[in-house]
C-alpha cells in the first residue's frame, strides 16, 4: 500500500504559532511548574533514570517478545499508521520528515479502543501501569533525525522499551543532555524528557519500541500541582486536535486491513 492510499484525505496541518491563549500561558509556565516537580520529586532528577526505580518495568520486560509480535503485526499496515506530525501539529518541527509514527493504545488518559484491540497483551499490559499517562508503539525508520526538542513537563518520566531494533543498536542513538543512550531489545530505557534530548537512526533499519509515560512520584504538593497541570494539557488543543487526527486515520489502518489478502 502507497502512503498516498493511505493518509486519509481530511487531514489538515495546524500552523502550531496559531495555538489558542491557554497553550501560550502553558508554555510560559513550564519553568514554574517544573522547579515544583524537582524540587517535590521522590526519584532522582536527573536526565536519565535507572528503571528499577519503577518496579512495573520488570514485569513488561518479562513480556517483551509478545508484545515485539504484537508491534510487527501492526506493522504489516505500516503505512495506515500515522506519522507523529499528522496526529499533533504541535510536533511538526521536530517530525516533519514523517519518518516518526506512532500507534496510540492510550494517550493523556484517553485509550484508543480500536488499536487497542489491534495489540491486547500489550494493551493489558499497561493499563496496569501506576500512574499511566501515555503508551503507544513508537517506530523510527531507517536514516530518520529526531532533532534537539524537550517535553512538555518534567511531571512525566518517559520510559522506552526496545522492541525492534537495528542489528548495530550502537548506531541508532538517543542524546540526553550529555549522555549517549541506544536501544536494546527487551530492556528499558528511562529518562525526564523535559531535559534536551535528540534522535538518529544512522541504519537502514526501522526502530519501534514501546513509548509510556508516566507522572514522576511526587511528594502531595508536587502530585497536586501535576494532577492540575495534566488536566489542563488533557483539555487543551494539544491533546484533543491529536485525539481529533487520530480519529480519522482510523479510517486509513480500518482501510488496510481490509484489503489484506486473505
Amino acid at each position: 500500500m502507497t502512503m498516498e492510499k493511505a493518509r486519509p484525505a481530511s487531514t489538515k496541518a495546524v500552523d502550531a504559532n496559531k495555538r489558542p491563549l491557554i497553550i501560550k500561558i502553558g508554555k510560559r509556565l513550564r519553568g514554574t511548574m517544573n522547579r515544583i516537580s524537582q524540587d517535590q520529586s521522590n526519584i532522582p532528577t536527573e536526565p536519565v533514570i535507572a528503571a528499577d526505580m519503577f518496579p512495573w518495568t520488570a514485569g513488561l520486560s518479562e513480556k517483551w517478545q509478545v508484545i515485539a509480535d504484537e508491534a510487527a503485526s501492526i506493522l504489516r499496515h505500516r503505512d495506515a499508521v500515522p506519522p507523529l506530525n499528522e496526529i499533533s501539529p504541535d510536533h511538526a518541527r521536530i517530525a516533519g520528515d514523517g519518518n516518526w509514527r506512532s500507534f496510540f493504545l492510550i494517550g493523556y488518559g484517553y485509550e484508543v479502543a480500536e488499536n487497542c484491540a489491534r495489540a491486547p497483551v500489550t494493551a493489558d499490559l499497561v493499563r496496569r501501569i501506576p500512574d499511566l499517562n501515555s503508551a503507544f508503539f513508537s517506530i523510527l525508520e531507517p536514516g530518520a533525525t529526531i532533532p534537539r526538542h524537550r517535553g512538555v513537563t518534567r511531571g512525566l518520566v518517559t520510559c522506552h522499551l526496545g522492541l525492534i531494533v537495528p542489528d548495530k543498536p550502537e548506531h541508532c542513538t538517543m542524546q540526553v543532555e550529555d549522555s549517549t543512550l541506544f536501544w536494546e531489545a527487551g530492556k528499558w530505557l528511562v529518562f525526564d524528557d523535559s531535559y534536551y534530548h535528540q534522535v538518529h537512526n544512522n541504519t537502514d533499519q526501522r526502530r519501534v519500541i514501546l513509548l509510556v509515560q508516566v507522572k514522576r512520584p511526587m511528594r502531595l504538593l508536587g502530585r497536586l500541582a501535576n494532577n492540575l497541570a495534566l488536566w489542563g494539557i488533557r483539555r487543551s488543543p494539544f491533546v484533543q486536535d491529536a485525539r481529533r487526527n487520530l480519529g480519522m486515520w482510523e479510517e486509513a489502518y480500518k482501510q488496510a486491513e481490509q484489503n489484506e489478502p486473505a
